[in-house]
């Protein structure tokens, strides 16, 4: 059988792209996958047809080398999951005779930088944590004045919980902003619940095609970091709850009149139990997304299918269209597992019953 469509994946073998390239294998149609990375490890195993080794999204060789695979390998279609070749696939997207399904520039900007999309929450009055930005050692200490004793710094930028620090002495959050030459890059917020939601979502010209919602029950080596997030989703749940829907599409509206692509919403509750939204991870999904098409919802070929504008396979109910209380298992060296609550609690009985017996003593056994 003749390939159908041929596309680049940025960032090969990484986790990001290798839950896209899987949901992709499991497409009713083949698919011909050309994989790119400027890490030649992350290659070996990404998966793909064809594999290239390219320069940093930063090189001035970049977008040059990117042209050079589409033309050779013939790509119509371009997509990444990363933000940082993102951030440069949307400025340079006319200089590349390929296909893309990005919102605009100024969204995508909008998105990537964090601060930027906390102030335009503000302004449409949703309700988020209070945020400052830290340009000097003078902010650091208005923020612990002002959203202390202890408070959230991250980077403005970066994916994967970049830079997340909970921080209650002034000196160790200076030493901490210094090690990553960090002025003018951080924010610090008010530190809300350990509770957080996504709600992922494709929109074509302003039309929702498919949102889901997940909930993650905990991050994969968080206790092997200060700040206890890893961007590594460890077990994740499908949740479906009007309040998150409505929270994350007007947080994508406040930002993007007419959304295009994808939107994926982080939520973190307040103290309040309201979901407040802390950035959009733009134009790509999030590392978990295999489970969704697992589950019998397949969002990389809903995405796939729209950017060639052609009808998209959806599913009836377009919001939370999976039954909620699925779970996915993920860890190191194995592949991840389709669950659920009731299949946990058996283990959990089990539990019980040791411990009855345990504690009853031999002769009662």
């Amino acid at each position: 059988m003749a390939w159908l469509k041929r596309i680049v994946l940025s960032e090969a073998g990484g986790t990001l792209t290798r839950n896209v390239v899987a949901s992709l294998r499991a497409a009713p149609e083949r698919i011909h996958i050309v994989g790119i990375s400027s890490n030649p490890y992350e290659l070996a195993v990404s998966g793909c047809d064809e594999a290239f080794l390219v320069p940093r999204a930063s090189d001035l060789q970049f977008i040059p080398t990117i042209a050079e695979v589409v033309h050779r390998t013939g790509a119509t279609f371009l997509h990444s999951q990363h933000d940082a070749v993102i951030k440069v696939l949307s400025k340079y997207r006319h200089e590349l005779a390929v296909r893309m399904f990005l919102p605009t520039e100024q969204t995508v900007s909008s998105c990537i930088d964090k601060y930027q999309s906390y102030r335009l929450w503000a302004q449409a009055g949703i309700t988020v944590p209070k945020t400052r930005e830290i340009c000097s050692p003078a902010d650091l200490e208005d923020a612990f004045t002002s959203l202390g004793p202890s408070i959230w710094l991250r980077l403005k930028e970066g994916g994967g919980g970049s830079g997340s620090l909970p921080a209650d002495d002034f000196a160790f959050a200076k030493a901490w902003i210094e090690h990553f030459n960090g002025w003018g890059n951080f924010t610090a917020a008010e530190i809300l619940s350990p509770d957080s939601v996504t709600w992922t979502s494709i929109w074509q010209r302003g039309q929702l095609l498919v949102a889901q919602g997940r909930k993650r029950l905990g991050w994969l080596f968080g206790s092997r970091t200060l700040s206890g997030v890893t961007g590594v989703t460890g077990v994740g749940q499908t949740v479906s709850d009007p309040t998150v829907d409505a929270v994350a599409q007007r947080a994508i509206f406040a930002i993007d009149p007419s959304p295009d692509g994808i939107f994926s919403v982080d939520m973190t509750y307040n103290r309040d139990g309201e979901p407040c939204p802390t950035e959009i991870n733009i134009g790509r999904f999030f590392t978990t997304i295999h489970f969704f098409t697992q589950a019998g919802v397949n969002f990389p070929y809903i995405f796939l299918k729209a950017a060639y504008g052609e009808e998209p396979p959806l599913p009836d109910r377009r919001q939370n269209p999976l039954e909620p209380g699925l779970l996915w298992i993920r860890g190191m060296d194995m592949l991840p597992v389709l669950s659920s609550h009731d299949g946990i609690a058996v283990y959990r009985k089990t539990l019980d019953s040791l411990l009855k017996a345990s504690c009853a003593g031999p002769d009662s056994r």
